[in-house]
């Protein structure tokens, strides 16, 4: 495993990149994170009772493209714990809604034609609201419960900032933040909101964190 984290972190603190291993751990942590997350209750629609087996597998499906497209997926470790993982599509490697077609299927069949058609549109819509050519899109970001409120979240980003570092033709990274709690996290770590973005009915802020020059 390769560690990602270059500065001198607090004991038994590392950053690396995940292994196959690591996938399931890593979707049961984005479960947890997104499982109240405004986008994902709109797109495959909360009130119905299979809400969460379609949004689990929709997880499952998007780690598995990450893993299959080679792009850095970064678990945040405490001791052999893992206590954060965020996932970044890299500049010109999959960003978008152009996802394998075995993707798409799986995704029609497990999350429904309506809900996989959102995901896309999601997508689309974000990507389209970014004012940068060459960038990275930190898609996923999710801190342990139980670890949240400890700095985990900026070890984390640091080890994302250490990922912008390695690819110079970045400009920068940008997300999606659907709450306030999100927000504050990332002006806290130097991200900029560029643009307000409706997806659905819910609006969020898009925020960028720009390469140093």
């Amino acid at each position: 495993m390769t560690s990602v984290l270059t500065e001198k972190p607090k004991a038994d603190i590392k950053a690396i990149y995940l292994t196959a291993e690591d996938l399931k751990l890593a979707a049961s942590l984005l479960y947890q994170a997104y499982h109240d997350d405004p986008v994902f209750l709109e797109i495959f629609n909360s009130e119905k009772e299979d809400y969460e087996q379609r949004l689990r597998a929709s997880i499952r499906e998007e780690l598995s493209v990450f893993w299959q497209a080679k792009q850095p997926m970064i678990g945040l470790y405490l001791g052999e714990a893992m206590v954060g993982v965020a996932c970044l599509n890299a500049p010109g490697d999959g960003v978008g809604s152009e996802r394998f077609w075995h993707w798409r299927l799986k995704m029609l069949l497990s999350a429904g034609y309506f809900s996989t058609k959102q995901m896309i549109e999601k997508e689309n819509i974000i990507l389209s609201a970014i004012p940068l050519k060459k960038f990275h899109m930190l898609s996923f970001i999710a801190i342990h419960p139980l670890h949240q409120q400890h700095g985990f979240g900026h070890y984390l980003l640091a080890a994302v900032n250490t990922v912008l570092d390695d690819h110079p033709e970045s400009e920068g990274v940008a997300v999606f933040a659907t709450t306030d709690k999100y927000r504050t996290f990332f002006s806290d770590v130097n991200y900029e909101i560029v643009n307000e973005v409706n997806v659905g009915k819910v609006s969020g802020a898009l925020m960028i964190h720009y390469r140093q020059q």
